[in-house]
């Protein structure tokens, strides 16, 4: 899959990392996920551990919910990870990092990611998706803040991953 040029190893530009805490995984998650997919002959969604973030949902949770949220789109792959996203990119021997955006707010942190990440490793191309306007609301801090009031999510989240939570 990698190719030589000017002596360094490059990855094939058709697979794509996906990376996030998917605290839970959405529907937004999922759109940017099935577009991403039609683009790309591999996508690995990379579900953080991000203890830092102090997540609702483990790890092991977080990829359990991630695979069945997506077992039915050819040619995406879960795993978690505990690195820089970077480093797992070029672990992977891929170079094209996929990231959603919702609205303006999104877009500066995102920028400074995509170029914190090229100037760590510039071989490393990031790709911003947007969801559709049905989505674009959809986040996993507000699927969270649903959930511990007890209210109605069911509609926020891919029908696997409620049967999961069951």
């Amino acid at each position: 899959m990698s190719k030589e040029k000017d002596n360094k190893i490059i990855a094939s530009y058709k697979r794509a990392i996906y990376s996030g805490t998917f605290d839970p995984i959405t529907n937004g998650h999922m759109d940017i996920i099935t577009r991403a997919s039609n683009i790309f002959d591999e996508v690995i969604i990379a579900v953080a551990k991000s203890e830092r973030k102090k997540p609702m949902f483990s790890h092991n949770e977080r990829v359990k919910y991630a695979k069945a949220a997506t077992k039915h789109l050819k040619g995406v792959n879960v795993i978690g990870f505990d690195t820089l996203l970077v480093d797992l990119a070029t672990e992977l021997e891929v170079n094209t990092i996929i990231r959603g955006l919702r609205a303006v707010s999104d877009f500066e942190y995102e920028l400074q990611m995509g170029y914190a990440n090229a100037s760590i490793n510039n071989d490393i191309e990031t790709l911003y998706l947007m969801p559709t306007l049905e989505n674009a609301f959809v986040s996993s801090t507000i699927v969270r803040e649903i959930i511990r009031f007890d209210g109605k999510f069911c509609h926020l989240v891919p029908k696997e991953v409620l049967k999961c939570m069951s």
